[in-house]
């Protein structure tokens, strides 16, 4: 009886589930991040090191 009472009350508590949740989709973007920044995006990181080229050229001509 108690034992059934305490499996209902277990249950019915959804506290976790949104901490789980969270953390799966902080798993997922972590995972992309690390798929663009790691190299394997040559293009994405190729066209960011470009643009940052650009800018600082820009800045250095304007000093």
């Amino acid at each position: 009886m108690i034992l059934t009472k305490l499996m209902q009350k277990f249950a019915a508590d959804t506290a976790g589930v949104t901490a789980i949740e969270y953390a799966i989709v902080g798993v997922a973007v972590a995972a992309v991040v690390a798929a663009v920044f790691s190299g394997s995006g040559g293009d994405f990181q190729g066209a960011l090191e470009g643009a940052f080229t650009k800018i600082t050229s820009s800045i250095s001509s304007a000093g």
